[in-house]
């Protein structure tokens, strides 16, 4: 089992709301989801923890691609333009800075146009362990 076939698989909370890693590798990784009817907020636009679990998949995965634990620690996002019911938005997250210790990442979320809707930095810790991937 691979890093994506991990995360695919044990990251149940992703999984249930429509997020699948499609690629990865060091220093860079990609995600996408569906808009469905349950990521709607009451103005009827994609909500904004969708889109924040959509990059946090990302992030996991391009934070983790370099095989050594790492943990999410910080965080910012800004939102552009709304995402629609029916529309697929493709995460891309890309390893800004290969920092033993506190790497640093950016994630780009697009629509089918290609439209940014969403930017997202991130700061992680990385331990001294390796990442062990098991089937469970």
């Amino acid at each position: 089992m691979n890093i994506q076939q991990f995360l695919n698989t044990n990251d149940h909370f992703a999984a249930a709301a429509g997020c699948r890693i499609i690629e990865i590798g060091e220093g860079r990784a990609v995600a996408t989801m569906l808009v469905t009817r349950e990521h709607l907020n009451a103005g009827g636009v994609c909500q904004g923890g969708a889109f924040f679990t959509l990059a946090d998949l990302a992030l996991a995965a391009v934070m983790n691609s370099r095989g050594q634990l790492t943990f999410g620690i910080q965080n910012n996002i800004m939102y552009l333009a709304s995402a629609h019911e029916g529309d697929v938005l493709t995460a891309e997250a890309i390893e800004i800075a290969n920092h033993h210790k506190i790497p640093s990442v950016e994630v780009r979320i697009t629509n089918q146009e290609g439209m940014l809707l969403c930017h997202v930095t991130g700061l992680a810790y990385r331990k001294h362990n390796p990442l062990i991937i098991e089937e469970k």
